[in-house]
């Protein structure tokens, strides 16, 4: 047995899993946040419904995405020592700013949020969200650092058999970064925001009575469906440019060992930009509560801004291979010298978590939506998790 396609098959499933909740967690604490802005100037309560609706929803993801990103680090340990080893002084700055990023700031900031309604002043509250938000994309800019250098490893010189780290700020010029980024951030908003709406239109299909709470939604979320799936588009094409620069045979790989998955994304990008412009137009009309067959449409299109996100995520990884670092380290020279059958064991052990984890997303947050926002009459200084 081959330890090595099936070590590849186990990162590739468990990062695929964890990178559907960081997109739907920095789509939605973005929308959160404009959501709580807007309260915080114009004191309308429905936006404060919104807010605590829309928030437990990301609170619950966001929860739910921490328990995957653990079991992802564990991975490097377990089954890529030689990328570790190889390049760890270059790879693991990155991951490590990281993780103080996501697991210290990013928490702190959200648990004092959570416990904060209707107890800490308006615009103390709101800071707390933007902060949340900020570091939320802190993490992923540090994220994307590390895979970047996988792509191009900048800022670094071999010595001694290992890699060491030359020029930080390199890892930041990175033209790998450059437009990946803000593909991924696109890709986030428009999660978010076909999320939003999605559930607003379901709950127009069930002739809700809370029309004006889920209009005001639907208007949130088509904005920033609009706008991401747009930025999405703009520069996933930026990205071929780039390409030039530091991969020039990957698009030509692309053509013909991951063609398949290049053309679903750029397929689906158009899709999503098309229904948001589409609920743009009929939010414009105001239409937007009456057009049933957009309700089912915007329902059945929430899976494809996650089913795009892995699409490219595999065309950027793929196209990559045979190098787990470009030019540098071979995938196949920095798996860990453990016997196959352990790899598929923890393979499986660790597909079944996620499996379970998701199963456990899906159905907390399936209930709160259905569930619908508080009663107009909630007291405001109730904890946002109340109820869940």
């Amino acid at each position: 047995m081959n330890a090595l396609p099936i070590a590849r098959l186990q990162f590739a499933t468990t990062t695929s899993f964890h990178f559907l909740f960081v997109l739907l967690t920095l789509g939605l604490v973005t929308l959160v946040a404009v959501m709580q802005t807007r309260w915080t100037l114009r004191g309308n309560p429905e936006l404060l419904r919104m807010t605590r609706f829309w928030g437990r929803l990301y609170v619950i993801n966001y929860a739910l995405g921490i328990a995957t990103g653990i079991v992802l680090e564990f991975q490097f340990g377990l089954t890529w020592t030689g990328l570790s080893a190889f390049a760890g002084d270059v790879f693991g700055a990155p991951l490590a700013i990281e993780t103080l990023v996501a697991f210290f700031l990013e928490s702190t900031f959200l648990g004092l949020w959570i416990f904060g309604f209707g107890r800490l002043p308006r615009w103390l509250h709101l800071t707390l969200i933007w902060l949340i938000t900020l570091t939320a994309y802190a993490s992923a800019l540090f994220i994307m650092l590390a895979n970047s250098f996988l792509q191009n490893p900048v800022g670094s010189r071999l010595e001694g058999g290992t890699l060491r780290l030359d020029d930080f700020g390199a890892l930041f010029a990175n033209p790998a970064l450059a437009a990946s980024l803000p593909h991924v951030v696109g890709a986030a908003i428009v999660t978010g925001g076909f999320f939003v709406v999605g559930v607003s239109a379901w709950h127009f299909l069930k002739r809700t009575t809370e029309v004006e709470f889920f209009r005001r939604s639907m208007r949130v979320g088509v904005v920033a469906a609009l706008l991401g799936s747009f930025l999405v588009i703009e520069q996933g094409f930026a990205q071929f440019g780039e390409l030039a620069k530091y991969q020039p045979d990957k698009l030509e790989d692309a053509g013909v060992g991951v063609g398949l998955p290049l053309g679903l994304m750029i397929m689906l990008g158009f899709v999503m930009f098309l229904c948001a412009l589409l609920g743009a137009l009929l939010l414009i009309r105001n239409w937007i509560t009456k057009a049933r067959f957009l309700h089912y449409l915007m329902v059945a299109a929430i899976p494809l801004p996650f089913i795009a996100a892995i699409l490219g995520w595999l065309v950027r990884e793929i196209g990559r291979q045979p190098w787990l670092i470009w030019g540098k380290l071979r995938t196949a020279d920095a798996i860990a010298g453990v016997p196959a059958g352990q790899i598929l064991f923890s393979f499986i052990a660790f597909s079944l978590l996620f499996a379970a984890l998701a199963v456990a997303d899906w159905v907390l947050m399936a209930r709160v939506a259905k569930r619908g926002p508080d009663p107009v009459d909630e007291p405001a200084e109730l904890p946002v998790l109340s109820g869940v």
